[in-house]
């Protein structure tokens, strides 16, 4: 697992961030402005960055062409904002951004991004626009996110095929059959995302909470999805 620096001075994006990622066992370093980014980065040497754009003291993309142009963007560095404009987003990837998530933030879009980050060094800074993959979204609706890490569009849902009536007690009361099924269905997600509960919210478009009391409530062995996962 990888320690993750997280620069943001919303205190609430920051906890929600460091929850998310140390539930998916990274180590999560926090800091509310560039002043403190550059210490944490100087001190503890982050694997990855997730870093605001705008922030009081001293923006985001400043502070990544200050660690470019010192050498010290050794990191792949994933921009954050709500208000960039693709201007912004192109200048920071020209800079030696790896990505760009737009707030709010998805689960599904931060993971993918952390992971894609760690698994590749960081971008070099470059003239070049960003090149679109296949399956991007056409030039014309580019957003902010998309003009830095390609529109590529949701993955397809997987078809299981029909479910075997079988499998559960058609005779007994609904209720009884529906938590029968609800049961099969979260120890399913549970074990395809080997015990992961963030990917299993997400997946199921649960809020963790929700989610955790939702398990508790159908007697769902947390424990034994992890095994069967393995």
């Amino acid at each position: 697992m990888a320690t993750i620096l997280v620069v943001d001075d919303e205190l609430g994006i920051r906890d929600l961030l460091s929850e998310i990622l140390n539930d998916e066992g990274h180590t999560v370093e926090l800091a509310e402005n560039a002043a403190q980014a550059r210490a944490v980065r100087t001190q503890l040497r982050p694997d990855l960055v997730l870093l605001d754009i705008w922030m009081p003291d001293t923006d985001g993309v400043t502070l990544l062409k200050e660690w470019a142009s010192g050498g010290l963007l050794t990191m792949p560095v994933i921009m954050m904002s709500g208000h960039a404009t693709i201007d912004t987003a192109v200048e920071a990837t020209r800079i030696g951004a790896t990505a760009f998530l737009e707030k709010p933030i998805t689960l599904a879009k931060l993971l993918k991004a952390v992971d894609q980050g760690l698994n590749k060094t960081p971008a070099k800074p470059g003239p070049a626009m960003p090149t679109l993959r296949m399956g991007s979204i056409l030039s014309a609706e580019l957003t902010v996110e998309t003009t830095m890490i390609g529109g590529v569009m949701p993955e397809p849902v997987m078809d299981l095929g029909p479910q075997s009536l079988q499998s559960f007690n058609l005779e007994g009361p609904l209720r009884e059959a529906r938590d029968e099924f609800e049961k099969a269905y979260f120890e399913y997600h549970l074990a395809k995302e080997s015990g992961s509960m963030t990917r299993v919210a997400e997946k199921t478009g649960l809020e963790r909470t929700h989610l955790y009391r939702k398990l508790k409530q159908l007697g769902v062995d947390l424990a034994r999805s992890k095994r069967s996962a393995l």
